[in-house]
């Protein structure tokens, strides 16, 4: 048994996940000893969660565009991993998806990281992420983090979740696709063919 199924198991295990369990719900994540770029994201969306994939939405398709890849280059998991800050669906809210649970990540997320051998980049994707990983950090929000996104590197890259509903951010930030994804995908290039 490899790494990734012994950790779902385990995780399936865990009575903190038996509703998901319930409702025929797997754990969602992708942690391939070899990535390059980890990609820490919110949770699974229902899609994903139906389809076992994750990023099978408008969401994925904006990340991919935000990183400069393809779909074949986004779902190789020798290049990204996919950690989302819960691995599963964590049901709607009043005003979208209910937020990952904050237990989840703190138990399983050092496993999971310390089987990736050497990666060179990892992206905080959104608020949940980044209020996780840079807590204590001194940032007021995540505009903040965004903009100052060097502060953070060669470690963290902090980016806005790629959302739909994030256009109107991008649109009141214009320096975002003018100044750091072109960055970003730069480095993403040069990881990916290093």
């Amino acid at each position: 048994m490899d790494f990734e199924e012994k950790i779902k198991k385990a995780i399936m295990a865990d009575p903190a996940n038996q509703a998901f369990n319930d409702k025929g719900y797997i754990p969602l994540f992708s942690a391939h000893p070899e990535a390059k770029i980890i990609l820490i994201g919110q949770a699974p969306g229902i899609r994903a969660q139906e389809s076992g994939q994750l990023w099978q939405d408008k969401s994925g398709q904006r990340l991919m565009g935000f990183l400069g890849v393809d779909e074949e280059t986004f779902f190789n998991p020798q290049i990204f991993a996919h950690i989302p800050m819960d691995f599963y669906f964590p049901g709607k809210g009043k005003s979208g998806d209910k937020k990952p649970r904050k237990a989840f990540a703190k138990k399983w997320h050092p496993q999971v990281l310390a089987h990736i051998k050497a990666p060179q980049l990892t992206l905080l994707i959104g608020q949940s992420a980044q209020d996780f990983y840079l807590k204590g950090d001194g940032r007021k929000n995540l505009t903040d983090r965004v903009r100052h996104y060097k502060d953070y590197l060669p470690d963290y890259f902090p980016l806005v979740h790629p959302s739909p509903r994030n256009q109107i951010w991008t649109h009141k930030n214009p320096w975002f696709e003018k100044e750091v994804l072109p960055d970003l995908r730069d480095r993403v290039q040069k990881i990916i063919n290093s």
